[in-house]
């Protein structure tokens, strides 16, 4: 492992949890998750972003440089529901169009407290529709997300299952949030060692954006979704979060229905590493893995639809 990971999860640890743990304003929390993403991540040079609409859903598309495929990656911030946008992911995205070749587009999805369940979840599979209206086939569109953005682009693939509609082409997520029971081991045994997460307010932001809901929902916990059908399915987690069981027992629950899952545990890694990948080269090379499958199951014959 990098001394980087050693230096980064320190810092993580010292600050970041800590900030987390108390404060509970959303309002200072995006501030805050704003200002940090301008300073830690950076596109590649030569990036273009431009704005949107999918349907009623604002998002930002995602040019890398060398992106000119006619596939396009939906991709789900995350935040908790309740922080996180469009432009804290949007380097992380730039970079993976560019190493893939293909455009990202980010859906600013309505959040938590303003917005409650199952508010994301709509904008999540209204986007999807969006793409399909707009001409994209199911097997031009990749799925992804990270954190609770992970668990919606899962909880987006179930519906999709669900409601017959085209698959697409492969889905994948970075430390998903897939159980808002929070009954995994690892929330417990990961108390520790995760470096980023508070896992004692975990439950308490799980409940708010709930707002009595049930946390078994697949809308919310795609955990409990049925996913017969679907394509594959990449998951990326680190043995030190405490949201490791929530990939490990999604990876389960996938193979149980069928479906192609693949799932990277790496080791000692912060919680969505990958975001930091322009200071921690394990975060470059978790991209790059993605990048290369995305690659080999990218048809590029199929002509570019109007994205406006």
């Amino acid at each position: 492992m990098s001394i980087r990971r050693r230096i980064l999860n320190r810092t993580l640890r010292l600050f970041e949890r800590r900030h987390l743990a108390r404060v509970s304003d959303p309002a200072e929390m995006r501030r805050s998750f704003e200002m940090k993403a301008r300073v830690w991540f950076r596109p590649p040079r030569g990036s273009e972003f431009r704005r949107g609409m999918l349907g009623d859903v604002p998002v930002l598309w995602a040019h890398g440089p060398t992106a000119n495929r006619d596939s396009v990656i939906l991709y789900f911030h995350g935040g908790g529901y309740v922080m996180g946008s469009s432009r804290t992911h949007r380097a992380m995205l730039a970079t993976v169009s560019q190493m893939s070749g293909v455009p990202a587009c980010l859906p600013d999805y309505r959040m938590a407290p303003e917005h409650l369940f199952p508010a994301a979840f709509d904008d999540g599979l209204a986007s999807y529709k969006a793409l399909l209206e707009a001409g994209y086939r199911g097997d031009q569109i990749i799925l992804g997300g990270d954190s609770a953005g992970g668990g919606l682009a899962l909880a987006v693939l179930a519906a999709i299952c669900r409601e017959g509609l085209p698959q697409p082409l492969m889905s994948f997520a970075f430390s998903p949030l897939t159980d808002l029971t929070m009954n995994g081991a690892s929330h417990r045994s990961n108390y520790d060692r995760e470096v980023m997460l508070p896992p004692e307010k975990m439950h308490t932001l799980a409940q708010e954006y709930l707002n009595g809901g049930d946390p078994r929902d697949p809308r919310i916990a795609p955990l409990y979704g049925n996913f017969r059908g679907a394509g594959p399915v990449y998951l990326w987690a680190s043995t030190h979060e405490i949201l490791l069981d929530d990939t490990r027992n999604m990876a389960a629950r996938l193979k149980e229905q069928g479906v192609e899952v693949r799932s990277q545990i790496e080791h000692g890694l912060p919680h969505v590493w990958p975001m930091f990948h322009n200071i921690l080269p394990e975060g470059q090379r978790s991209l790059e893995r993605l990048a290369a499958q995305i690659r080999v199951r990218v048809d590029i014959t199929h002509p570019a639809p109007d994205e406006s």
